[in-house]
């Protein structure tokens, strides 16, 4: 088996998909790529049996055949080579693998391709297509507050709510919830899937940033996402997942309207001199004024600043995570955000101030209590 190809285009396949490969301790086989040439087209595989990521390009080969490469040893000497034309010469009985380029010669043993676990088929699927840049954004949107409680699988993973007339994407973690949904995309038929966190990281990797659309197959085990000339498949989690909407509070009288990037790099400063177990701000609102403090009483540390703001209800105080916060305002758009609150034990939903074409977006925070010197 000998194939021609170049470093530069090889090193940038082998990137794509690596992510998707395993440091298996228990499977070896995992840390490998699968090659396969047919037709003058090689097609590279990776998996960790859960996620798996396939991708092929054209190249000169000789013969066809099917071979496992180590994966790690092959991208770091990528690496470090020049563009340049590099051959690759595979001893099908022995394994034995030969890489030639420019004036060097990397010998290296591969595996046995039949070892390498079946990539699963598309059979029985429904479809949906949408934009690289929309499932990106909504990727961005939800993948930071996904949980990692591995005794709540549901949580760990994003839920995908396809309908008619919008797609709806939900990630939660008990303390802080997204909803992020689109009007300009819609399915066929109703249905949820809930896609694991590592599946998606891996797709806003890899999404190309210009508009292409990427096909969504989707059967009762497996999401199929197609794009350029990169396949990624992933288990689904087959979990029921909590009935969110029962925890967004529909009735706020406490609209509170403030500058995002001002408020973000003030909860920035203060929650240095917060507790750094809690990470507690107070938030104190009066008339048009937002007053937010901090403090940690084991080291006698703490901070204060005033911010102007619009406020519609009553002065209240309320006490929130803020890392939390932080991480919300980073993910929202737009120069102002509204603030919903009803009462200070009650959760805080943070919304832009105006809404983008759409896209609709609903971060909902759980409030800590204060103590109230």
């Amino acid at each position: 088996m000998r194939f021609i190809v170049s470093t530069s285009i090889l090193l940038k396949q082998l990137q794509a998909i690596s992510g998707a490969s395993s440091t298996s301790t228990v499977l070896p086989i995992l840390e490998n790529f699968l090659f396969e040439i047919k037709d003058n087209i090689l097609t590279i595989s990776a998996t960790d049996l859960q996620t798996s990521m396939v991708t092929s390009l054209q190249i000169e080969a000789k013969e066809e055949g099917r071979v496992a490469m180590p994966s790690k040893i092959l991208i770091e000497t990528l690496k470090t080579l020049p563009d340049q034309p590099v051959a690759f010469s595979v001893d099908t009985k022995t394994l034995a693998i030969e890489i030639s380029a420019g004036d060097g010669k990397y010998k290296l043993s591969g595996e046995n391709a039949d070892d390498f676990p079946k990539i699963p088929v598309v059979d029985n699927i429904s479809t949906v297509s949408i934009g690289a840049p929309v499932l990106s954004e909504a990727i961005n949107k939800t993948i930071f507050a996904v949980s990692n409680d591995e005794l709540r699988p549901a949580m760990s993973g994003v839920l995908v709510q396809l309908a008619e007339q919008s797609i709806t994407f939900v990630a939660t973690d008990a303390h802080k919830l997204v909803r992020y949904r689109r009007t300009d995309v819609s399915a066929e038929k109703a249905t949820s899937l809930i896609l694991p966190k590592k599946a998606l990281s891996l797709l806003k990797s890899s999404l190309p940033v210009d508009d292409v659309q990427v096909t969504i197959e989707y059967n009762n085990t497996n999401a199929f996402f197609t794009f350029a000339n990169i396949h990624l498949i992933c288990r689904l989690i087959d979990e029921r997942y909590p009935d969110y909407e029962a925890v967004i509070p529909k009735v706020n009288p406490n609209k509170l309207t403030v500058d995002r990037a001002l408020f973000l790099n003030t909860l920035r400063r203060v929650v240095i001199f917060a507790n750094k177990t809690t990470h507690q701000v107070r938030l104190k609102i009066s008339g048009s004024e937002l007053h937010i403090s901090a403090e940690d009483l084991d080291f006698s540390n703490e901070a204060h600043e005033r911010l102007s703001c619009q406020f519609e209800g009553d002065d209240m105080e309320i006490g929130f995570n803020a890392k939390f916060l932080v991480e919300m305002l980073n993910n929202l758009s737009g120069e102002e955000i509204v603030i919903e609150m009803s009462t200070p034990n009650r959760a805080g939903l943070l919304i832009p101030a105006i809404k983008a074409d759409n896209e609709d977006v609903l971060m909902l925070v759980m409030p800590v209590m204060l103590n109230n010197i």
